[in-house]
């Protein structure tokens, strides 16, 4: 998700916002949902974005991007 605005932003321990993860990611210096794994992730944005009718081919660009992000990419996952 697009973090360019800041009501988007996580929250940091201190109340500060994060410049990396989004509020429905993120609150107070951790994860929301710590155990999700990337395949649950994408299972979720798919979802949500088929609700907002977003076209099939701009759902495929964020998902295949998911793995490339922080939280996921220092783990090993097989796409």
């Amino acid at each position: 998700m697009p973090l360019d605005a800041p009501e988007l932003l996580g929250t940091e321990h201190d109340g500060s916002k994060s410049a990396e993860f989004c509020k429905f990611c993120y609150e107070n210096g951790e994860f929301t949902n710590p155990d999700m794994t990337l395949d649950e992730m994408r299972e979720c944005i798919i979802e949500q974005m088929e609700k907002e009718c977003i076209p099939t081919d701009i759902i495929e660009t964020a998902v295949n991007r998911l793995q490339h992000l922080k939280r996921w990419k220092s783990k090993s996952f097989e796409v």
